[in-house]
């Protein structure tokens, strides 16, 4: 049985699988912090997951482990890249979600630019 998306919220890993042009997967293992109805992820503006999603928004969600094995079916989303006057925000959430280690993070992607390199991407369940 697939997870629900509160499921996927609630997971310490999310797999995020992007598709390229000709719909080949491309799965990443992400943070992502719940905000509401959606899910917060930080990345670099110029990553490969980033442009696929500027392609198409479809992406498919899973519960995975650090190194990206799956613990769960995968479910339809959406993904949708933020502006970057988002960025605070996105950084609160993964910082709430991920304690210590989350704040850690921040601190560091922060100093190295990470408020002007990186976007926030929103994730919503497909409808």
């Amino acid at each position: 049985m697939p997870p629900t998306f509160a499921d996927i919220a609630k997971s310490r890993y999310v797999l995020l699988t992007t598709f390229t042009k000709d719909g080949r997967a491309k799965p990443t293992p992400v943070w992502a912090a719940p905000d509401g109805d959606r899910l917060l992820v930080i990345s670099e503006e110029t990553s490969w997951k980033v442009k696929r999603i500027r392609n198409t928004p479809r992406v498919t969600l899973a519960i995975c482990d650090l190194r990206g094995r799956p613990k769960s079916e995968a479910i339809e989303a959406t993904a949708t890249i933020l502006a970057k006057t988002y960025n605070g925000s996105v950084y609160q959430a993964i910082g709430e979600k991920y304690g210590i280690v989350g704040a850690v993070f921040n601190f560091f992607s922060k100093m190295r630019g990470g408020m002007e390199k990186n976007v926030g991407i929103e994730l919503s369940a497909a409808s």
